[in-house]
């Protein structure tokens, strides 16, 4: 199933569309660490749960800030210095997202847009992997080509990133100043391209509907599948699937436009048929299975967002069903949905 057939595109909500792009990113900022200050508790708030288990090396013991069941006793005994075991997570942390900006995610019937809902996801994960020395790199899929942001720290790049998401040219709308590329990258291609950047294992996170590369055939694997498999080896993957409500099911209200946002056809669609609504639901159903299906098998972990529902509350949701799940004894593994 293609990545199109939505509803002609609706307007989210004007009183968020109408403010300038400063004005949406300090109301999403003002979101983020209000909410997810409060929700989110302890010192360790960031997506990675625990305190990591991969040998990195050792270091000199610090008294009062290191635990001593974690000494290092071999080399404690061989440079007669304390020194204890450090693990992946004690180490700067850097992480790669990749930000689906392609005409799909320009769709939006809720308060926010599915764009606007990558950005705020962005956010959000920008929020909770802050730290001394961490660092945020980005790739944007957009129509025009591949963006490539570098990895840096701190608060005044992490706002550059969100400033450039939030005003970055729509297809079709009145700042749009280009047409599409005809070999415009694809989801894939973003993919591999984080993997050749990303090569000092850590964190990516993958925002998109994950429509493009899809195929008709639910037994065949999509586009994506692959190169998000190759990632998920050497990283921690987090794939966020954004999607609309009027995506998964059509609304009772006569006569509406289906159109494509990768070509622009559009074919009129008479929704007072019961039956046709129930076909598309369960064909948009059996979509959004595929999709989560091939997330699960790329070893990814797979979070689910809607323009519709509390985003921030679903994302803490999320962080703290994966601490829980690093936490327990014996549990499933890593790739399942939240």
């Amino acid at each position: 199933m293609a990545r199109h057939g939505a509803p002609v595109s609706v307007p989210a909500d004007p009183g968020l569309t109408d403010l300038t792009p400063d004005q949406r990113l300090r109301r999403l900022e003002l979101t983020v660490t209000r909410r997810l200050d409060g929700l989110l508790h302890g010192e360790r708030r960031g997506l990675l749960p625990g305190p990591g288990s991969e040998p990195a090396g050792s270091r000199e013991y610090r008294p009062g800030e290191d635990e001593v069941r974690r000494m290092d006793w071999a080399v404690t005994a061989r440079t007669t210095v304390p020194h204890i075991r450090e693990v992946d997570a004690d180490r700067e942390l850097t992480t790669w997202v990749l930000v689906d900006a392609s005409p799909s995610m320009e769709y939006g019937t809720a308060e926010l847009d599915k764009r606007e809902l990558a950005v705020a996801a962005v956010a959000t994960i920008g929020f909770l992997t802050a730290g001394p020395g961490n660092r945020l790199g980005a790739q944007v899929l957009t129509p025009y080509g591949l963006h490539r942001v570098p990895a840096r720290g701190g608060r005044t790049h992490l706002i550059g990133l969100l400033r450039g998401l939030l005003a970055a040219p729509r297809v079709g709308g009145h700042d749009a100043d280009a047409a599409p590329m005809p070999d415009a990258a694809e989801l894939a291609d973003a993919l591999a391209a984080v993997h050749r950047v990303a090569n000092r294992r850590g964190l990516v996170v993958v925002v998109s509907d994950f429509l493009d590369g899809l195929p008709d055939d639910p037994r065949q694997p999509a586009a994506w599948e692959r190169p998000l498999r190759r990632l998920s080896v050497r990283h921690q993957v987090l794939a966020v699937e954004v999607t609309d409500p009027r995506e998964l099911e059509l609304p009772d209200v006569g006569l509406i436009t289906l159109a494509d946002p990768e070509t622009g056809e559009r074919r009129e669609v008479w929704t007072g048929d019961q039956r046709l609504r129930e076909r598309y639901a369960a064909a948009a159903a059996a979509q959004r299975d595929q999709v989560r299906h091939a997330v699960r098998r790329s070893g990814a972990t797979h979070l689910a967002l809607r323009t519709d529902r509390d985003w921030a509350a679903d994302i803490v949701r999320h962080v703290h069903v994966q601490r829980r799940l690093a936490t327990a004894p014996a549990g499933p593994q890593r790739g399942g949905a939240a």
